[in-house]
Protein backbone atom coordinates (compact mmCIF):
# COMPACT_ATOMS: atom_id res chain seq x y z
CA UNK A 1 0.00 0.00 0.00
CA UNK A 2 2.65 2.41 0.84
CA UNK A 3 6.00 2.73 -1.22
CA UNK A 4 9.05 1.26 -0.03
CA UNK A 5 11.10 3.77 1.64
CA UNK A 6 14.55 2.30 0.82
CA UNK A 7 13.48 3.67 -2.59
CA UNK A 8 13.28 7.46 -1.32
CA UNK A 9 16.59 9.74 -2.05
CA UNK A 10 18.49 10.12 1.16
CA UNK A 11 18.24 14.35 0.90
CA UNK A 12 14.55 14.93 0.82
CA UNK A 13 15.55 18.04 -1.65
CA UNK A 14 16.71 15.62 -4.29
CA UNK A 15 12.69 14.21 -4.05
CA UNK A 16 11.56 17.51 -5.54
CA UNK A 17 14.39 18.23 -7.79
CA UNK A 18 14.39 14.64 -9.86
CA UNK A 19 10.41 15.23 -9.94
CA UNK A 20 9.29 15.25 -13.53
CA UNK A 21 7.18 18.40 -13.89
CA UNK A 22 4.48 18.96 -16.93
CA UNK A 23 5.97 21.53 -18.99
CA UNK A 24 3.54 24.55 -20.43
CA UNK A 25 3.12 24.12 -24.44
CA UNK A 26 2.25 28.09 -24.78
CA UNK A 27 4.61 30.80 -23.84
CA UNK A 28 3.31 33.86 -21.92
CA UNK A 29 4.57 36.12 -25.34
CA UNK A 30 2.34 33.19 -27.42
CA UNK A 31 -1.05 34.10 -25.24
CA UNK A 32 -0.03 37.39 -25.17
CA UNK A 33 0.14 37.86 -29.12
CA UNK A 34 -3.25 35.79 -29.39
CA UNK A 35 -4.84 38.03 -26.88
CA UNK A 36 -3.79 40.82 -29.37
CA UNK A 37 -5.43 39.13 -32.22
CA UNK A 38 -8.38 38.70 -30.99
CA UNK A 39 -8.79 42.39 -29.91
CA UNK A 40 -7.99 43.21 -32.78
CA UNK A 41 -10.24 41.18 -34.47
CA UNK A 42 -13.11 42.93 -32.26
CA UNK A 43 -12.26 46.34 -33.99
CA UNK A 44 -12.36 45.43 -36.99
CA UNK A 45 -16.35 44.09 -36.35
CA UNK A 46 -18.48 47.23 -37.43
CA UNK A 47 -19.32 49.78 -34.60
CA UNK A 48 -23.12 50.01 -33.09
CA UNK A 49 -24.62 53.27 -33.85
CA UNK A 50 -26.47 54.80 -31.03
CA UNK A 51 -30.11 54.46 -32.95
CA UNK A 52 -29.18 50.63 -33.02
CA UNK A 53 -27.98 50.81 -29.41
CA UNK A 54 -31.06 51.97 -28.40
CA UNK A 55 -33.44 50.11 -30.08
CA UNK A 56 -31.26 46.92 -28.64
CA UNK A 57 -31.86 48.46 -25.29
CA UNK A 58 -35.15 48.80 -25.58
CA UNK A 59 -35.89 45.13 -27.28
CA UNK A 60 -34.48 43.72 -24.23
CA UNK A 61 -36.06 46.03 -21.78
CA UNK A 62 -39.25 44.27 -22.81
CA UNK A 63 -37.81 40.86 -21.95
CA UNK A 64 -37.82 41.82 -18.65
CA UNK A 65 -40.15 40.48 -16.31
CA UNK A 66 -40.98 43.49 -14.32
CA UNK A 67 -42.79 42.43 -10.21
CA UNK A 68 -46.42 43.34 -9.91
CA UNK A 69 -47.27 46.08 -7.49
CA UNK A 70 -48.59 43.39 -5.13
CA UNK A 71 -44.87 41.33 -5.09
CA UNK A 72 -43.36 45.03 -4.71
CA UNK A 73 -45.36 45.80 -2.09
CA UNK A 74 -45.19 42.62 -0.32
CA UNK A 75 -41.02 42.38 -0.49
CA UNK A 76 -40.87 45.66 0.82
CA UNK A 77 -42.58 44.79 4.27
CA UNK A 78 -40.54 41.50 4.20
CA UNK A 79 -37.41 43.62 4.05
CA UNK A 80 -39.02 46.61 6.89
CA UNK A 81 -39.90 43.29 9.20
CA UNK A 82 -36.37 41.29 8.57
CA UNK A 83 -34.73 45.08 9.27
CA UNK A 84 -36.62 45.43 12.93
CA UNK A 85 -35.89 41.70 13.87
CA UNK A 86 -32.34 41.91 12.84
CA UNK A 87 -32.23 45.42 14.87
CA UNK A 88 -33.22 43.54 17.88
CA UNK A 89 -31.14 41.26 16.92
CA UNK A 90 -28.19 43.38 17.40
CA UNK A 91 -29.42 45.54 19.72
CA UNK A 92 -29.49 42.57 22.36
CA UNK A 93 -25.79 41.19 21.44
CA UNK A 94 -24.64 44.81 21.65
CA UNK A 95 -26.27 45.28 25.34
CA UNK A 96 -24.53 41.45 26.66
CA UNK A 97 -21.35 42.71 25.50
CA UNK A 98 -22.06 45.70 27.02
CA UNK A 99 -22.37 44.22 30.26
CA UNK A 100 -19.85 41.44 30.03
CA UNK A 101 -17.33 44.51 29.23
CA UNK A 102 -18.62 46.15 32.37
CA UNK A 103 -18.65 43.65 34.59
CA UNK A 104 -14.84 42.78 33.44
CA UNK A 105 -14.04 46.37 34.09
CA UNK A 106 -15.21 46.54 37.78
CA UNK A 107 -13.30 43.48 38.64
CA UNK A 108 -10.35 45.19 37.45
CA UNK A 109 -10.55 48.66 39.57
Amino acid sequence: MFPDIASYPANPALLFRTATRPTCQRSANTTFESAQGIMAEEQKQKKTSIPEFVNQVRSETRKVVWPTRQETIRTAIFVFIMMVVLSLFFLGVDSVFSAVVKFLLTLAS
